[in-house]
């Protein structure tokens, strides 16, 4: 195939990437309107507190002020959510987090909208704040939804059962940001039939348009949502922020309304990663094999729902690890508390678990005396084993592949950059190397019965392919496999992707590592539909036997000998088609099959510690992780080499830092994520073992990077220094002075499991939280 058609398995270049390298692509901060005002928001400055009044009228009396809008101004549904409808579009009679919007002012332009808003005298009465989530779960209900998101609780085989050596411990996941360089912005416009059409950065359309036709009382039809340019997201847009606020602003004013955030309102508004704590028990026999697991998850998901619901299942029920485990006790709570609110973030609740499951491996393998990617080869998951929560694993299941494909990769040399950075503040004497490693299994797509579709549009005209899809792209590539799509099944000279809109139906969310999967088979069907339509025109035309054509390289061929170029083969016509392609379905846990399909990832990391100041330099990280097919060799890169960093950040120096529920660090000045600087040599090699059902066999890639970068890196820094270290991310302090608490080992006499049935589950309220099992307190 010539370079300007390279399809599936090529590395094409973005079409956005040299606008982007050049800074001529256009952001959402960059839209702009004739006569256009600009919004502001009025945030809480409690965390929790009763609104006892609000007084609008010195604002309204601004010159230049054409809004002020409070909760009272809001015409449909107060609330909104992706999961819960729980949260105020603005505070109404309460505010449950600091940053809580308040009101919303619309004005000729930025500083006098933001003076407006200094102008709202808003009365509170403060009340407590509940920021611990192990309390708060039977505390005093903060919402009339109460405190607990979910709570889940499942068994399978004898949890009792005994090896020869038992590990546990507690381990701490901080918050982290979704940290993406181009904060918050959109532009609402009023349209001529009384609706609104919104410009915005977002990971999903369609379930904006419908929180938005909530609050503004409009059928969804009279809601027009388009992508407007992505500056990252990585689940941090896939709540709806100001999207709901410059509507209403909008159509209050009558004039097009744009809006834009600061860092640290960003810090604010969307959600980060729940930080949470998980207590695991293992226990092995002499040969290093797993005999049970047990564990418990609390995840602080803050003030209103968002997705938290949902993440704890990802947490709970991927605490196995890819593992075989036969006999196991799990339990999770996600928890309301009046802290800034989390939801989705690359990886879902995976890299909470990943943590915790791969820091007891290597517990278990340093109490058995066993090399730490041996351990891990014995209990392996093969295909046809069945998952903890009772669904067999059908599909190819390369756990050991990755890790010999790791195992393959050679070690850097000695030497390298010292710890300390371009300050070069550690000296030799004090630096020691470790090495760690990482194992992980991440869930691919929506998962629990919720439905995971796209629909795509394809249209060919002279050669020139166009496809209109919902999916929103954030930087992860969709218009790239789009257009290698249209390219390898119909030959198209050029391809254009049309900017994504709620015009077409839902393609969902920009997230779980689904869009290739779901989309770009959207995509594929679509073009598979012209490319039959095309076909069979021609051989109408030509008298020809439809059945001996098809197109390669570009033209039109029967039976192997080209007939004409795609280009001329039906000049002046169109050939469209409209298709849809959806997952199948899942389940509720313990129904069936909770998850679409899954993903493994092997990682190991080599550090630099100063082991007195307490600086890591992150060396090299390996990685071979299982792709199904590569589609495009220097963007599966990309995606491995972003994920991997992010991690590296979660494992050694980015937290949102919240003291009585304010965030102390909104800001890049405070709030560290990896540079060009910290990024360490990345080695990728890929297992390719194609997916099934899927065109290509491809599947999602986007997040096993990170949630295996974040186990991988702490292990090697605990090779390097010794110590325990049960959190992240690791600070300086923690090395330097020791701090973490060991995994408890005991060796008892074994105890086999007993005779029990399969996976039984329970979503009933249980003890609270915060009251962890030890093995005296269990009576084994």
């Amino acid at each position: 195939m010539s370079a300007e058609r390279a399809g599936v398995g090529a590395s094409v270049r973005r079409p956005d990437g040299q606008a982007k390298v050049r800074g001529e692509f256009s952001y959402a901060g960059d839209l702009h309107a004739e006569g256009m005002l600009h919004g502001v928001t009025l945030r809480s400055p409690h965390p929790h507190a009763r609104l006892l009044r609000i007084d609008t009228a010195a604002a309204r009396a601004l010159p230049g002020v054409h809004a002020v809008l409070t909760a009272a101004d809001v015409p449909g549904d107060l609330h909104f959510g992706l999961t819960l409808r729980d949260e105020p579009v603005l505070a109404d009679g309460v505010v449950r987090y600091a940053g809580e919007p308040v009101a919303v002012v619309a004005a000729i332009d930025p500083r006098t909208a933001r003076r407006a808003a200094r102008a709202i005298v808003v009365e509170y009465e403060p009340l407590p704040a509940q920021t611990d989530p192990t309390l708060a779960a039977d505390a005093e209900p903060l919402h009339a939804e109460g405190n607990v998101y979910r709570h889940l609780a499942y068994e399978c085989g004898d949890p009792r059962a005994r090896g020869v050596v038992t590990v546990e411990n507690t381990y701490r996941i901080g918050m982290q940001d979704p940290a993406f360089l181009a904060p918050e912005a959109g532009m609402a416009t009023p349209t001529a039939d009384g609706g609104v059409r919104l410009e915005v950065a977002t990971q999903w359309l369609h379930s904006d348009q419908r929180q938005i036709a909530w609050a503004t009382g409009l059928p969804p039809e009279k809601v027009q949502v388009v992508l407007a340019g992505v500056g990252g997201a990585f689940g941090g847009r896939e709540d709806v922020t100001l999207h709901t606020h410059a509507c209403l602003l909008a159509l209050a004013t009558g004039r097009p309304v744009k809006m834009e955030y600061t860092r640290e309102e960003s810090f604010l508004a969307h959600r980060q990663r729940h930080p949470g704590t998980i207590w695991l028990r293992h226990s092995a026999d002499a040969s290093g094999r797993v005999v049970s697991v047990e564990g418990r998850v609390v995840l602080d998901g803050g003030a209103y729902a968002s997705t938290s619901p949902v993440v704890i299942a990802n947490t709970v029920t991927l605490l196995q690890g890819p593992y075989r485990v036969d006999n196991g006790r799990f339990e999770g709570w996600s928890v309301r508390t009046n802290n800034p609110s989390c939801g989705a973030m690359r990886g879902f609740g995976v890299p909470q678990a990943a943590f915790a499951h791969e820091s007891q491996m290597d517990a278990l393998a340093a109490a058995l005396d066993l090399d730490p990617l041996e351990i891990r080869l014995r209990n392996a998951l093969r295909r046809g084993d069945t998952a903890t929560f009772g669904q067999r694993f059908t599909q190819p299941t390369p756990v050991r592949e990755v890790i010999e494909g790791l195992r393959a990769v050679p070690l850097p040399p000695a030497g390298g950059k010292l710890p300390g950075g371009v300050g070069r503040a550690s000296s030799p004497g004090s630096v020691r190397r470790g090495v760690g490693y990482a194992v992980t299994m991440k869930n691919l797509a929506f998962s629990e019965g919720h439905v995971d579709e796209s629909t795509a549009t394809v249209s060919l005209r002279d050669g020139h392919a166009t496809v209109h899809c919902a999916c929103a792209e954030v930087g992860q590539g969709f218009v790239t496999v789009a257009e290698q799509v249209a390219r390898t099944v119909l030959g198209a000279d050029t391809v254009t992707v049309t900017q994504p809109d709620t015009l077409i139906a839902s393609a969902g969310s920009t997230s779980a590592s689904r869009q290739t999967m779901a989309s770009g088979t959207a995509v594929h069907r679509a073009c598979v539909a012209v490319r039959d339509r095309l076909l069979a025109r021609v051989a109408r035309e030509r008298g020809l036997d439809a059945g001996l054509l098809s197109i390669q390289d570009g033209a039109v061929t029967c039976d192997g000998t080209p007939l004409v170029d795609v280009a001329a083969a039906t000049p002046g016509h169109t050939v469209r088609a409209t298709e849809h392609f959806a997952h199948p379905p899942t389940t509720a846990l313990g129904q069936g099959d909770v998850y679409v399909g899954f993903a493994f990832s092997a990682q190991r990391a080599v550090v630099d510690v100063d082991v007195e100041l307490g600086l890591v330099s992150v060396v090299q990280i390996a990685s071979c992780q299982d792709v199904g097919t590569v589609v495009n060799p220097t963007q599966l890169l990309g995606q491995i080499e972003g994920g991997i960093v992010q991690g590296m950040g979660l494992a050694v120096m980015e937290e949102v830092v919240v003291v009585d529920g304010h965030i102390t660090n909104p800001e890049f000045q405070d709030y560290l994520i990896p540079t060009i600087v910290d990024a360490p040599e990345v080695v990728s090699v890929y297992v390719t073992d194609p997916q099934p059902g899927m065109p290509h066999g491809w599947k999602g890639v986007g997040e096993p990077p990170l949630c295996t970068a974040v186990p991988a890196v702490a292990a090697a820094v605990r090779d390097a220094t010794g110590l325990p270290l049960p959190s992240v991310p690791i600070r300086p302090e923690h090395i330097a002075l020791g701090i973490g608490t060991p995994p408890t080992v005991t060796r008892t006499t074994p105890r086999p499991p007993a005779t029990t049935g399969g996976t039984a589950l329970s979503e009933e309220p249980a003890d609270r939280p915060g009251t962890w099992e030890s093995e005296g307190a269990a009576g084994h």
